[in-house]
């Protein structure tokens, strides 16, 4: 990396901290652009110690600054909107970090996806931003989640506390959208509900033995009681094909069902798009909670939902994500947040270049 293209990534900095309403002072300003500089020139492991080696001020000045808080939501807000284009949804996800030693704060077991299995360490709710067209996410906030110890304490669940993330942050996350994309374990009545008194709407997967029901097509017969609403569970062996719209994609990329059905586990209508594989052998059920979007919308935003795992692992791999050598919960969200942050300016430089984004050059 030349000076150059040093002096455009802190252009790229200086310009989002203007234009943003994360107000901050001179000498903040001064340090935000020397680390976010220094998570992406460092090479190998990111701490405090490193910091202090390669940046122009001393290891205890990091220390500090990192325990003050940023506007990270805000910031990368204004970052992405410089970028995205009118067909993106935020992308929920949870991920695991790894984290040794006793007393760091919101040590717990948690569910790692690589290792198929729930594992000592740290974990962060992820927010982000992705883009259809673009077919890619930006980073928008990490936040740390607390044990199931902690949260049983205060009579919450998992699925509270993520809602609890959206719902303080609301606000700018709808003014961006009011999609959000999760993967099947968000598939729940109550994250769906949770998400619809917000107001978003929600697009996710449900397993493969999920519950579904048809509407009735039959008009209302004006007897007493109440008028027929369902017509029989849907087998999804033995499809009744002409109540579904069916759209056949590219050669090779299968097709979908679609049609607005009632599902028992959430309690109400929504609209199911199932993909089919060429030989009919492998079936895929998406849905969402809004019923007039489209099939091939749903099946378009849920697949680029995985584009904020690839931002996770070019954190880890390249800008120090799990790094991190503190014990406090204010630094430790500092530095989460600034590796991904670090990984959405080089998106944006491979943008403005017209290349595609490779964090190892």
């Amino acid at each position: 990396m030349n000076l150059n293209e040093l002096d455009q990534y802190l252009e790229i900095i200086n310009n989002v901290l203007t234009q943003s309403a994360a107000k901050i002072n001179k000498w903040r300003e001064k340090f935000m652009l020397e680390v976010l500089l220094l998570y992406l020139i460092i090479p190998g492991r990111i701490n405090f110690l490193q910091l202090g080696r390669y940046g122009r001020f001393c290891e205890q000045r990091y220390r500090q600054q990192f325990g003050r808080k940023f506007d990270w939501l805000c910031f990368n807000a204004t970052l992405a909107e410089s970028q995205i284009s009118s067909r993106v949804a935020i992308a929920f996800d949870p991920s695991y970090i790894s984290k040794s030693g006793k007393c760091t704060p919101y040590l717990g077991r948690f569910w790692s996806g690589c290792a198929k299995m729930a594992k000592h360490g740290l974990e962060i709710s992820g927010i982000g931003i992705i883009d259809m067209d673009l077919h890619t996410c930006f980073h928008l906030e990490a936040v740390q989640t607390p044990p199931v110890k902690t949260l049983e304490q205060a009579k919450w669940t998992l699925i509270d506390w993520y809602l609890h993330v959206l719902r303080t942050r609301k606000g700018t996350l709808q003014r961006l959208t009011k999609y959000v994309v999760a993967d099947a374990y968000f598939s729940k009545s109550t994250f769906v509900d949770g998400a619809l008194d917000m107001g978003f709407h929600v697009i996710s997967r449900f397993r493969d033995d999920a519950y579904f029901r048809y509407l009735t097509m039959e008009r209302p017969t004006g007897k007493k009681g109440r008028p027929k609403l369902y017509d029989g569970k849907i087998d999804m062996k033995h499809l009744e094909e002409e109540r579904f719209e069916i759209i056949q994609l590219e050669k090779g990329e299968g097709r979908i069902l679609s049609a607005v059905v009632h599902s028992r586990s959430l309690g109400r209508n929504i609209r199911l798009c199932i993909w089919e594989s060429d030989d009919k052998k492998v079936r895929k059920l998406y849905f969402s909670t809004d019923t007039q979007m489209k099939a091939t919308d749903i099946l378009d935003y849920y697949r680029t939902r995985f584009q904020i795992e690839f931002c996770y692992r070019d954190s880890k791999q390249f800008a120090g994500l799990t790094d991190c050598q503190s014990r406090d919960l204010n630094k430790l969200h500092f530095h989460f947040n600034a590796s991904l942050t670090s990984v959405n300016l080089a998106k944006v430089k491979a943008l403005e270049k017209g290349t595609v984004l490779s964090m190892a050059s």
